[in-house]
């Protein structure tokens, strides 16, 4: 205990006086910044994949479409996306001549990677809603793509709400990657801390502490989400 108790002093010392607490606070807020905003993006691109890939395919157009989505889509979850975070930040963005941060490349990247997978949860989502609904509001007069949004698609999140749970969940944990490219987060942050005392230990577990009360965290937020939904299925 006596040999631990001084890594913890040499933590303490590294958090507290040599202002380590500030390097943590930024790589949390990038590594939440990122996650949150990836899904963002990610459940924006979902929709919209999946809405093309169910659409009829009676007309050229929609299959045209359908092959560039299921590029997309192979293209994501065909590639780590580390090798994806490479390729935008170190190839295709310098070659556009486009400079973006390495947080705002992590978002961008993280987003699109999010959107392949997230589009075939939609997907199956949108497949487990009773087809008598797009039925319903065709004869009402409404086009397929109002149909979709305004009566499938809320029915399809609330079908996958415990997977996009556990995509945020991914999400959070895949960012300890982004210091590929230069990005400060958990990792990147308790690691400079290993490094300027050559004591690695504490600093490990206090991040697999932080990432553990995040992951418990978005757990339940979305176990009150289904209740709150599953309430407001009885009260209807």
């Amino acid at each position: 205990m006596g040999n631990f108790g001084r890594k913890i002093e040499v933590f303490i010392e590294q958090f507290i006086d040599n202002n380590g607490y500030k390097t943590v606070l930024e790589g949390l807020q990038n590594t939440l910044t990122i996650a949150i905003l990836g899904l963002l993006i990610g459940i924006l691109i979902g929709i919209i994949i999946a809405a093309v890939r169910v659409m009829p395919k009676y007309k050229t157009l929609p299959r045209v479409l359908d092959g560039i989505c299921t590029f997309y889509v192979g293209f994501f979850r065909g590639t780590p996306i580390v090798v994806q975070l490479l390729l935008f930040y170190y190839v295709l963005l310098p070659l556009m001549g486009v400079k973006m941060t390495s947080v705002a490349v992590s978002i961008v990247v993280f987003g699109l990677n999010s959107g392949a997978y997230i589009s075939e949860m939609m997907r199956a989502g949108i497949l487990s809603v009773d087809p008598g609904q797009m039925e319903g509001g065709r004869a009402m007069g409404l086009s397929f793509p109002a149909t979709m949004m305004k009566i499938i698609i809320p029915q399809a999140i609330k079908n996958i709400l415990p997977t996009l749970g556990n995509e945020f969940i991914a999400l959070i944990k895949e960012t300890s990657v982004v210091s590929f490219v230069g990005a400060t987060d958990l990792y990147v942050a308790f690691n400079y801390m290993g490094s300027n005392s050559y004591e690695f230990m504490v600093p490990y577990l206090a991040m697999a502490i932080i990432y553990i009360i995040l992951v418990y965290g978005i757990s339940l937020l979305i176990k009150i989400m289904e209740r709150s939904l599953r309430k407001g299925d009885k009260s209807m």
